[in-house]
């Protein structure tokens, strides 16, 4: 592949309803669309970043710097890349700043995919035509709400919910969708909003046959989540904790966790994607793909990326209709009876940006050329 130009788009679309976690309340989403070109093809990525640095330590201002004033030149400096794996390697010594890594890296999973006429999918090896996916549910005023709300989304089809927790909005809630729906595939997610000390609750959720706890102890841990593994019944899922291959093996090691959460984002791109869930499927560690409350881009890069064989467990990877009421890309990502999504075989991620909609939501734009 040649690359001959890259364009970088900041954009903000606004949720349909505003989405509350245990560190903010968005009501909207700021990320940067990444179209990388060749002579015949375009190729799509999305940084994630959001615009405040509560997930991670990225935001959009911060990812367009390391982009344009790095990455970007790097790319440009290689007389051609011949497959898309060389990104990685090409982009190693720039300490982590992921997602802006991810953007680049993605866009050219896709060129490169368009360019030999085969799916996303099958450039990464992937082995299923179907995926199966949940829904991801902010925090709620009250048990009584997030009733309510799982009971639309379980008549949309959707039959496994994660329900994001923190103090005070955690056991009582979860009790309450069990109840209520006792056959739900059901998993809290935390966000790094407890500590140690709140051992004695994580055993009581052992009672409400979870599919897993998300990411419980602090973001940057390890260890202590082995200490709560270790008591524990329900699996705990490492999300914020797994950067790298090396970390994964590091919380393998340790007995850190049961399963991983895979964010394409969060890890730098397909490429470092599939070498965490070719690692942990070596250890018999079964893993899913997480969203960032995603557009139409970057889903398409989690439903090709989901296709591989030890994703096990149903991904943040909802329909384009679950976050946003005009979605940026078609056709727009459905999810059947089963809650199914199918995997793309057209060549590409299978989705194409509406170019109305990439103007409409853009506010800054700015073209490279080699």
């Amino acid at each position: 592949m040649e690359i001959k130009k890259i364009v970088l788009r900041k954009m903000k679309m606004e949720f349909k309803v505003p989405f509350e976690v245990s560190f903010a309340r968005m009501t909207d989403k700021h990320f940067i669309a990444v179209e990388v070109h060749s002579r015949d093809h375009v190729g799509y990525g999305d940084c994630s970043a959001f615009e405040h640095p509560y997930y991670n330590e990225e935001t959009t201002t911060t990812a367009w710097h390391i982009m344009q004033d790095f990455l970007i030149p790097l790319l440009f400096k290689q007389e051609g890349i011949a497959r898309p794996e060389e990104v990685h390697s090409l982009f190693a010594h720039i300490r982590r700043n992921n997602m802006a890594k991810a953007a680049l890296d993605c866009a050219i999973w896709d060129l490169y995919a368009k360019e030999q006429g085969i799916s996303v999918a099958k450039a990464l090896g992937g082995t299923k035509d179907k995926i199966e996916t949940g829904v991801s549910i902010g925090i709620q005023g009250s048990p009584d709400d997030l009733v309510r709300v799982v009971a639309k989304h379980r008549e949309e089809g959707y039959r496994r919910v994660k329900v994001k927790i923190k103090p005070g909005k955690d056991i009582e809630y979860l009790r309450a969708i069990r109840r209520e729906f006792g056959d739900v595939m059901l998993m809290a997610d935390a966000n790094s909003a407890y500590t140690l000390k709140d051992i004695d609750l994580f055993k009581a959720m052992d009672d409400l046959d979870l599919i897993m706890i998300e990411q419980p102890l602090s973001n940057d841990d390890i260890v202590d989540h082995a200490k709560l593994q270790a008591v524990l019944k329900t699996r705990i899922c490492l999300d914020e904790s797994i950067h790298s291959v090396d970390d994964a093996r590091h919380a393998i090691e340790l007995g850190s966790a049961r399963t991983i959460n895979i964010k394409v984002a969060r890890v730098g791109g397909l490429t470092a994607a599939r070498n965490i869930h070719n690692l942990c499927q070596e250890h018999g560690i079964p893993v899913w793909c997480g969203g960032m409350l995603d557009t139409g881009i970057a889903r398409a890069h989690n439903i090709a990326v989901s296709s591989l064989p030890n994703y096990k467990f149903p991904g943040d990877v909802p329909a384009s209709d679950r976050y946003w009421k005009v979605d940026l890309t078609t056709p727009a990502v459905v999810i059947d009876k089963e809650a199914m999504i199918r995997v793309p075989e057209t060549p590409g991620i299978g989705f194409e940006p509406i170019p109305e909609l990439l103007e409409k939501y853009t506010y800054e734009k700015k073209e490279f050329l080699r």
